[in-house]
């Protein structure tokens, strides 16, 4: 098995990407490997407004810049933890559609390893909101190690 040198972690914030955070740096430590940590940001889309409501370009701007702040901020503190627990670790934010992002991110990252967590949905859940973590499995050019969330 060829040594694998950069660890790419994705991470939506949720409890099942606590878990597979844990596994990422524990691989990184392991095996030295450099870990990167990326988030998707997802486009932002007026489904919360009434038909015909009229949301100012400068609102936009506002909410995604809140957005970015925010994922800025919780990508940062898991670089913090990923470094306190002796990791090389870095972050990147993404934006677009999740699956296709986190495949493109991580070849252009030349990820040996991908890792990210599952919220394993099945039946409608899954119909509904989709898996992610399956299309990434599907596409992806790298191994890529799914972690249940409890």
């Amino acid at each position: 098995m060829t040594a694998i040198r950069r660890i790419v972690f994705a991470s939506d914030f949720s409890s099942a990407s606590r878990a597979a955070f844990r596994t990422a740096v524990d691989m990184a430590r392991t095996w030295r490997a450099q870990l990167v940590v990326i988030h998707v940001l997802a486009p932002l889309a007026p489904t919360f407004l009434a038909e015909g409501a009229y949301v100012p370009p400068k609102t936009w701007e506002q909410m995604e810049t809140a957005t970015r702040n925010a994922a800025r901020k919780h990508l940062d503190a898991l670089v913090r933890r990923a470094r306190a627990g002796g990791v090389r670790a870095t972050a990147v934010i993404g934006e677009g559609p999740a699956a296709e992002r986190i495949v493109a991110m991580a070849k252009r990252q030349r990820a040996g390893l991908l890792v990210l967590g599952t919220h394993g949905r099945t039946g409608l859940a899954r119909a509904f909101l989709g898996s992610v973590a399956g299309r990434v499995v599907a596409m992806a050019s790298c191994p890529v190690l799914t972690v249940r969330g409890r």
